[in-house]
């Protein structure tokens, strides 16, 4: 393999959908040079439901890593097999849920996750209270409908979404983040629409990721 100088980044997207993982890239690849992905051989296109996320985890702790690889994210909420994966690899394995818990608590913010994904709220709420134990974390707000339904439809997701978000902060939350790999491009068109800071989580990891290798800013 030709050595070209730019670290090699694995962007894991636990879910099973393709076109899913090119758009995390995507968005990754702002902030990072030589992001490739990996997407799931199994499971379902979205993660749902707690079944679903263990399922996920087992995909991602099994995944053969190439030795140039410099580091890692998992892009799914829960972070499924991070821990995992990291114990076997010694490059950083960074898992987008957690790492934008870490940027939403900054400073002591009040934060809250806005998703569509109500069966996974429970392992949201411990995640989030695990990667950052000493912020203020408001709980889970739920875009109304079916995650599928609406993650078919940007419009209405984006609408549900911000509905949900206007809810966290009128409870109080400086910061909302949305909470899903595959909801990456819906925090981007929210980014100047939300009433509060918004947090998206690929890109918090990939600017976490790009701080532990002291790679430069772009």
């Amino acid at each position: 393999m030709i050595d070209t100088g730019v670290p090699s980044i694995l962007l894991i997207n636990p879910n099973s959908n393709a076109d899913t993982t090119r758009a995390m890239c995507a968005i990754a690849g702002r902030v990072l040079p030589g992001v490739r992905g990996w997407t799931a051989p199994g499971g379902p296109p979205l993660i749902t439901d707690p079944e679903a996320l263990a399922e996920a985890a087992a995909y991602v702790a099994a995944a053969e890593i190439a030795p140039e690889c410099a580091g890692v994210i998992v892009s799914a909420f829960g972070d499924p097999g991070q821990v995992a994966l990291a114990a076997r690899l010694q490059v950083p394995v960074i898992g987008i849920g957690a790492a934008a818990a870490r940027a939403a608590a900054k400073g002591g913010r009040a934060f809250a996750v806005v998703t569509h994904t109500p069966a996974l709220e429970t392992s949201i709420d411990r995640l989030m209270n695990s990667a950052a134990p000493d912020g203020r974390y408001l709980g889970t707000y739920l875009a109304e409908g079916d995650p599928i339904a609406l993650s078919e439809d940007p419009k209405k997701l984006d609408n549900a979404l911000l509905y949900a978000a206007i809810r966290a902060h009128g409870d109080g939350a400086e910061a909302v983040i949305i909470g899903g790999g595959p909801l990456g491009e819906a925090a981007d068109r929210l980014a100047d629409h939300a009433p509060c800071i918004l947090v998206s989580p690929i890109l918090r990891a990939a600017v976490e990721l790009r701080a532990r290798l002291r790679l430069p800013t772009a």
